[in-house]
């Protein structure tokens, strides 16, 4: 049974907050057993056994506990220990206490809070508890983010982070405080698809969720966030904490029923999250930040699956919906994997070099190996390549978009714009992280910190071979991982659970297979044959210069110049520049910065102007006692003039 094995990880976790400042090891012990008992937890549900419910004898704010694990939250928490156990392994060696003296134990306690509060969002069945445990989880992620905080940018971005947070809890309060009202419990049954009259509560869940999910334009807290983050904070964050809003859209749209609208203003969310950020992402410079707005393409794929399943819904109950929630289920995994892959990876050049600038590095494959080629693995799987498991979510989406389009129905005008942007999203994130790996990993070092890096330890290294693996065996074997999948489809859609596994899914584990195998074995002979050649290796082509030198090399912002160009409108890039001047010039200069749009260009002159009005409307509270009767006295003239003129007729 799952109960016991969920007690021990609970029991784990909150003993490592207790010893976490202090016990560095013992810390890590529990973590990575509490973890793997949450994950053996979730397995068992995945994998067949009863959902798990559990209610208390005892009440806490006058509601009795209640706990559900069933197969959507096992499908996330099964994500959530996977990654838990590798960052907290990871950061024993990334942020040790040696170098941090301060700041590492606060971390070691906030990361086993951060791991456990998750958990309780996922496997809480209680409205108002929920709400306490999201607030718990809120806070847990600002004490991560702002681990460095002698860093203004830093504390920016956690303040940042908090107050879109409690944005998104505004609306999940009203929404579970209206629910509560109609339903007349805070208690959270299970579905209540009948209730009709809850049908527009599904506007609250998606604003809610949808600030935590990263969804544009609600992104705004998360590029900076996961920029000035610990590296590996910003892969739990990026790859787990995230999710938890799309948890929360997928497990309510999945218990309630939803306006006909929904299906259309998701996927319409979802691509547009898809194309608009995978085009921030490609015109950064900062790597941290170009693996941030990643994350919001990838959630707009995750929303388009789940867009056309309620689509499906609306429409008949059709098939190709079941293929796009499956794809959309799959990219949760897939997403959690080779995000954190790649974070872990910044984090390991960033731990080697100091500097999160592309256009500063360079050459690093030369003394940081492990790094490249596993970051190099994580740009494939996000790029949608295969054999990897980016291709196999993503493939599945657009199985069910192509049979929405063949279906010809009204949905097939929702699926086809759809398909075709994030075709163009995919084509684009394959250029980003072509553009990343070369900047970071090839070439010549472009300064003395890259060109004396080195390789991260065992300790850093052995988390991020376990995610290439995840990577690898879910690409190589996606059928091993469809049971989970149906299970967490089931428990969307009562009945969505008994779909056969798609013929095309094993094939295509066989064609990864043979493909994996050619290209090892073509990896193996090319490189014989150049050690039996004579390998010899020099500078990169210098375009004929006699005397070539690093600052001739491409940098990301001339990489990326066509394309951002497509996307001027949006990006709204600011430069500088400084032209050369006269027959023998001294100096030239041309900086280019891409703003948040949305936050710097909407939301930021919107808060100025009600700052303003804020500190003139304070300038009526000067402490003068006549002037306070005087308003008082206006007040109810104001009040009796819109009497008179109420009550004339």
């Amino acid at each position: 049974m799952p109960g016991p094995l969920l007690l021990f990880a609970f029991a784990a976790l909150v003993t490592g907050i207790v010893v976490g400042v202090r016990m560095s090891r013992l810390w890590l012990a529990l973590t990575v057993a509490g973890t793997t008992a949450g994950f053996g937890a979730a397995l068992m549900v995945l994998l067949g056994a009863a959902d798990w419910e559990w209610r208390s004898g005892f009440s806490l704010g006058d509601e009795l506990v209640h706990l559900r694990l069933d197969g959507v939250s096992a499908l996330f928490l099964a994500l959530l220990c996977v990654v838990g156990g590798a960052g907290a392994v990871y950061a024993r060696e990334y942020w040790p206490e040696k170098h941090y003296p301060a700041s590492a134990p606060r971390g070691r306690v906030w990361w086993s809070a951060l791991v456990l509060s998750m958990g309780l969002v996922l496997t809480v069945s209680n409205g108002l508890h929920f709400l306490i445990v999201w607030e718990l989880f809120a806070i847990c992620a600002f004490f991560l983010i702002t681990l460095d905080r002698q860093r203004r940018e830093v504390r920016a971005a956690g303040w940042l982070y908090l107050a879109a947070s409690h944005a998104g809890t505004m609306a999940l309060f009203a929404f579970f405080s209206l629910l509560a009202a109609r339903t007349g419990s805070w208690d959270l049954p299970g579905p209540m698809r009948e209730r009709a009259d809850l049908s527009s509560l599904f506007w609250l869940v998606l604003a809610g969720f949808g600030v935590k999910a990263g969804v544009f334009p609600l992104h705004i807290w998360l590029p900076s966030a996961h920029a000035n983050a610990p590296s590996h904070v910003s892969a739990i964050m990026s790859g787990v904490a995230i999710k938890m809003g799309i948890y929360g859209i997928v497990r309510f749209s999945g218990w309630l029923p939803v306006p006909a609208a929904a299906g259309w203003v998701v996927i319409g969310l979802g691509a547009t999250s898809a194309l608009l950020g995978i085009a921030f992402a490609f015109a950064q410079n900062d790597f941290k930040r170009l693996l941030a707005y990643c994350s919001v393409e990838n959630i707009g794929i995750i929303l388009v699956g789940l867009g056309a399943a309620l689509l499906a819904l609306t429409h008949g109950d059709a098939v190709w919906g079941r293929l796009a929630l499956a794809g959309a289920l799959l990219h949760v995994w897939s997403h959690g994997a080779f995000k954190a892959l790649l974070f872990f990876g910044a984090g390991s050049v960033l731990h080697a070099t100091g500097t999160r600038e592309m256009s500063r590095l360079g050459g690093l494959w030369r003394t940081m190996p492990w790094t490249a080629g596993l970051f190099a693995l994580g740009s494939l799987a996000v790029s949608g390549l295969p054999p990897l498991n980016g291709f196999v979510s993503e493939w599945l989406v657009y199985l069910g978009l192509f049979d929405a389009v063949t279906s010809k129905g009204p949905s097939a005008w929702a699926a086809l714009p759809a398909a075709i942007m994030l075709a163009m999203a995919g084509a684009m994130a394959m250029a980003s992280f072509a553009k990343a790996s070369a900047m970071i990993f090839l070439g010549a070092p472009r300064t003395q910190a890259a060109a004396h890096a080195h390789e991260c330890g065992m300790g850093m290294r052995a988390p991020m071979l376990m995610l290439a693996g995840v990577c690898v065996g879910i690409g190589l074997a996606p059928i091993l991982f469809w049971p989970a999948i149906r299970r967490a489809a089931g428990s969307w859609c009562p009945g969505w659970g008994a779909e056969e596994t798609p013929a095309p899914l094993v094939a295509l584990g066989s064609v990864h297979v043979a493909l994996a195998v050619l290209i090892l074995a073509a990896a193996a002979w090319l490189w014989r044959k150049a050690h039996t050649n004579g390998l010899r290796r020099g500078m990169t082509w210098d375009c004929g210069y006699a005397t070539p030198y690093a600052r001739m090399q491409y940098v990301s912002a001339s990489f990326a110049g066509i394309v951002s160009g497509w996307f001027r409108w949006i990006l709204q890039p600011e430069r500088k520049i400084r032209r050369p001047r006269g027959h023998f010039p001294e100096e030239a200069l041309r900086l280019e910065r891409v703003p948040e749009t949305v936050l710097e260009r909407i939301i930021g002159p919107v808060s100025a102007a009600i700052m303003r009005v804020s500190t003139t409307v304070r300038q009526l509270q000067h402490g003068r006692l006549q002037f306070y009767i005087l308003y008082v006295v206006a007040g109810l003239i104001a009040l009796g003039v819109l009497v008179l003129l109420g009550g004339a007729p």
